[in-house]
Order: C-alpha cells, then structure tokens, then sequence
C-alpha cells in the first residue's frame, strides 16, 4: 500500500513531506521520491530503496519550494527502480499515485500514438501525460482534472502539482484512501491521518470519487459528478508517540507486548460487567432474524474468521461460510435472503474485501465489519460497525490487530447466541468471565518472552517448518505459519493435526521442526496423537501447552512453551502470542527487516 503527502505551505516542505513519508514507512515500500515547486519548476527527487536514500539524494540535491508532494511506492506494474519511482512528471505536472490502474495499457498505447514520450514501466505514468495534455492544450488544472479521472479504471489516490501553480494541489479518490488536512495558513493530502498527525488534528476524509483542490486557505471538493460538496471535518486522534518505538527493538516486538491493554480496550466497548451481559452497537435489524453469516477476509483477517466459524457454530449454532476475499466474487456465491455478511479487515481499505462487502451489499445482505479503522470506507459503508481498539498498527505482520479481532468476534458469538436463544442468562454470563481474563492470561503468556527468545536458534536454521493444531487451533497453526513465513522467509504451513496421514507426514525428517499447538481439554489426546506419529519419524517437535499437558506429552520434545490454562474460549487469543514471539525471535536471529518484510505491503489496496 503506497503512501502519499502533500503539502500546500507557507515554509519549506522538503523535509516535512520526508516526515511524513517516514511515517507511513509500516506500509511497506520499495522506492521512494519528492518533487516540489518553485519558480515555474517541477523539482523531483527519487531514490529506490529504503527512505534513507532519499534523503542522502536530497543532501545532495536540495529541493526547494513551499507546496510539494511525495511517495512511497510498492511495486505493481515495473520493478522498483528509480526510474518507476515516483513522482511521475512531464513538463507541466508531477503526481504521485496510489492503487492501479487497470486500463492503462491501451491509455499508453493511445498516448504513444499522440507521440508522448514515456519513461518509466508504470501504469501511473499514463495520468501523468493524460493531464498534461489538457493542461497543453490551455485547460485550466481543475478542468484538465476534471476531463481525465472519467478516463481511468481502476483504483487510484492521486495528488497532482501543477509547474505553473505553486500555490495549489488537486488530490481525487476512487477506491484508495485519501485525506485532507487544515493547517494554519497550510493544507494538506495524506494517505491517511497518521501522515498529517505533527501537521494537523483537522482532517477531512474524501469519499468514494471525491476530488479536491487544495491552496493555503482550504479545500474545495468535488464529488464524482464534479458538484461542489462539503465534508465534514472531524478530530483525527493520530498523535506522534502511536508511531515510536520506545524502548522496544521493532514495532511488532511492541505491538505484541501492547495486545493486554488494547485487547482490555476492545472487549471493554463489548462487555457490560455490572450486569455481566455482551452489548453491540445500536443497530436497526433483528440478529436474531440472521439465518446464515458469510464471513470474508484476506490474511491473518482470514484466520481470525476460521476461529470466529468455530465459535459461531459452537455457541449460536449458526451456519457459516467463510471465503478469502481475493476469491469471493469469482466463485458467484449464494446468498441467501436474510443473511448476514461479516467483513474482517484491519485497515478497512483491502480491496479486496472492499470490493466482496459491495457485492454482497448489492445482494441485499446486512453489513457488518470488524475494522481497526473507525473512519475507513468498509466502516462507512456498513450496517453494523464493530470497532476493534487496537491503535495504529505499524508492523506489516498483524499481531495486536488479530488478537482485537478475535476479542470482538468472540463477543458477537456470544451475542448472537443470547439473541436467537442459544444461551441463557448464567451461560453468557460465564462468556463475560472468561473474556474478563483474557488480558491477564495475555500477560502471563508474555511472560515466557524470554525462553522463547533463547529456543529460536533451533528453528532459525530451518528451510521448512510445520504447524499443527486442532479445532479453534488449527487457524493459530495457520497464523503461525503465516508469521514466520512473513518475518523469516521460512517455508513454513499449517495443518489440520489430522490431516497429517493424509500426505504431509511424508516430509517429516530430523530437519524438519513441528510447532505442536495443544492446549489440554478435550481434543488434547487426539494432537498428542498426531504429534508422536511425527516425532516417531524423527520429526522434532515444539509443543505449546498449559502445564498439565507439558507434563503429559512434553518429555522428548526438542522444546515445550508454556501457557496459562485457560477454557476453550479464550485459548486463541492467549495462543496468538506464543507463534507470534516465535516468528519474531526467529526473524531477529535471522537478521531480516521484521517490521517492514520483504515484498510486503501493510494493507492491499489493489486487487
């Protein structure tokens, strides 16, 4: 997911447009660049590669100038050179863009034909000379705007400079987010709040097709028919210290240790502990009409709605299908009258699952989400909003995110149980008791932090790795695969306990590491089971247990992680931080870039 600033000042703006591009570096990002005004020129500077480079080149070359914009890009059409790096500019306009654009091929090929002369691999490149065109033949920025975002398909947040213009920019959305900022005397463009959060509190988001001009006294916006519409400007609540480390290593490392207090947060909006009962928002439909959830999402998203299939079958005996998102549409699922579909996104700007909630809502489905996001387009667009409290989450590896997700869907579990009269009184009641415990058994499990630490040169080593779990466990074996291979490039998968006779117990040798996910209770027996076919093939075997089945299953193990026992509910969530402290441990000792992984984006606005 790219980033972009803009900034309309009345100071230099260099170096805050590297600012706030160094603060949205958690999106991950393969080249970098600015480009200011000043004179009747376009100043551009690019660099690929870490932001670093960027700035040693404007140490070298200085770019003046009082308005600029800025990017930083991860690669969808040409490698990441400096060449594709933006900004993109010609002799009249430099933008920077964020999304895709889906028809530019034969945009180029028309642009080419006209004798327009491209530098760069990018799909960008084509909006570049689209507004310039218009802009030569004498339109004015806003008209020449106004002519080329009909044209583009696709998905796209632009903010353009204009080389006769220094005292405007025009920014426009369709299917990435962009915001506007209101400074004193200043205004400003963003990806999101967090890139404006050391300029300004005042933030407008644009909606779907917006445009918007910004100057040193405010915006002026457009909707997608080009009317002149106001926004409402609203407190953005993004502040410099969600973006410090402190004293932690990387962001994941803190935003791990982070998961008891905004895990407490979340359940916190959720749980009414007077009267011990689970609340949602106010909503206008009956959840006890719903006869069926479809639930989608991508990633770690994904795995949390696994869990949550688990639990709303188990409790409200509710049937549910659960799709990735990126295959959703492709597969024309049933909907049935009276259903509900649930969206899991931590950003609420996947496009995928953006462009799933819009079919289903177009199928006359009611909306829910579960977002990190309050003010994101998924939140906007839904009929039940249920906010995860997580913070600003910086790590390109979701963890605190997850574990918020997991503390809300277990909450609606409960919910919708109560509500179609699946649960009485003293059973919900319970439900609040353990969720109650979820954050002190959080910092139980963090507290093994440093044996974990000292047990990762074991797995660090490995080419491949192997997770096992069953039940709600088997998607914590999932995410935990998914963790190392983000962090550590690892090979690692996930598997059902089960299913290893089915073919995958036929890589099990003496190099191969097992991660063994059992917490004791009912279906401990059956993994323990699963768990000595492996390690009578020399398979060597990490086991994550309570004390009670460390002490059963744990002797022979190449290492055991000890957990706090806790009922069925809740083991999920305590689960998350073992697998998620391993990857991490592993992808330290390995010397990898944990926060910002290799060919990885924070969230995924393009299809």
């Amino acid at each position: 997911m790219c980033g972009i600033i803009g900034i309309v000042g009345k100071e230099q703006v260099a170096d805050r447009l590297v600012d706030g591009l160094r603060r949205m570096e958690y999106r991950g990002y393969d080249s970098a660049g600015v480009c200011t005004v000043e004179g009747g020129q376009l100043i551009r500077r690019r660099a690929e590669g870490k932001l670093g480079n960027l700035v040693i080149e404007l140490a070298r070359n200085p770019a003046q100038g009082l308005i600029g914009i800025a990017h930083t890009r991860w690669a969808t059409h040409g490698a990441p050179t400096t060449s594709n790096a933006h900004p993109h500019a010609t002799e009249q306009v430099a933008l920077v863009h964020n999304g895709i654009i889906e028809n530019f091929k034969p945009l180029r090929e028309a642009l080419t034909a006209r004798g327009r002369k491209f530098e760069s691999e990018t799909d960008t490149e084509v909006v570049a000379h689209l507004v310039s065109e218009q802009v030569e033949a004498g339109l004015s920025p806003q008209d020449a705007v106004k002519a080329v975002l009909p044209q583009l398909r696709g998905a796209f947040a632009l903010a353009i400079a204009f080389r006769a213009h220094d005292d405007m920019l025009i920014g426009a959305r369709l299917g990435s987010p962009l915001v506007v900022g209101y400074g004193e005397g200043e205004t400003y463009l963003g990806s999101d709040a967090l890139a404006l959060a050391p300029l300004t509190q005042r933030i407008t988001y644009l909606e779907e097709g917006d445009w918007v001009v910004i100057t040193r006294e405010g915006a002026q916006i457009f909707d997608t028919d080009n009317n002149e519409v106001t926004r409402p400007i609203v407190a953005s609540g993004a502040t410099a210290a969600a973006i410090e480390k402190g004293n932690y290593r990387h962001f994941m490392q803190k935003e791990i240790f982070e998961q008891p207090v905004v895990v407490a947060q979340t359940l916190r909006s959720y749980l009414r502990r007077v009267e011990q009962t689970v609340a949602l928002p106010q909503i206008d439909f009956d959840l006890a009409s719903i006869n069926r959830v479809t639930i989608v999402a991508c990633g770690t998203s994904f795995y949390a709605a696994m869990v949550a299939k688990y639990w709303f079958e188990q409790f409200a005996r509710l049937p549910v299908d659960i799709d990735v998102a990126s295959e959703f549409r492709y597969r024309d699922p049933v909907l049935e009258e009276g259903g509900l579909s649930l969206f899991i996104s931590q950003s609420g700007e996947t496009a995928d699952t953006l462009a799933a909630l819009r079919h289903c809502k177009a199928a006359g489905q009611t909306i829910a989400v579960v977002v990190n996001v309050p003010t994101s387009t998924m939140a906007r667009e839904a009929d039940l909003l249920l906010p995860t409290h997580a913070g600003p989450e910086i790590g390109v590896a979701s963890t605190k995110a997850f574990t918020c997700q997991l503390a809300v869907l277990a909450a609606l579990a409960a919910h919708l149980a109560v509500k179609r009269g699946r649960m009485n009184r003293a059973e919900e009641a319970a439900i609040v008791e353990h969720l109650v415990e979820v954050p002190a058994a959080l910092n139980a499990a963090l507290a093994h932090d440093e044996e974990i630490a000292a047990m990762a040169h074991l797995i660090a080593p490995a080419r491949d790795v192997l997770y096992l779990g069953r039940g709600a466990d088997y998607p914590l074996a999932l995410e935990g695969a998914l963790k190392l291979k983000e962090i550590s490039y690892i090979h690692a998968e996930g598997y059902a306990s089960g299913e290893m006779k089915h073919g995958p117990i036929a890589l099990i040798d003496e190099l191969v590491p097992v991660i063994v996910l059992a917490p004791s209770g009912p279906l401990f027996e059956k993994t323990v089971s699963n768990m000595q076919e492996v390690r009578a093939r020399g398979g060597k075997v990490v086991l994550i247990s309570d004390a009670e089945g460390i002490a059963e299953a744990g002797e022979g193990c190449l290492a055991t992680i000890e957990m706090p026992k806790v009922h069925p509910l809740i083991a999920p969530l305590v689960y998350a931080v073992p697998v998620q402290l391993l990857a991490y441990h592993v992808a330290v000792a390995k010397g990898t870039d944990v926060d910002q992984p290799r060919n990885l984006a924070k969230s995924v606005t393009v299809e």
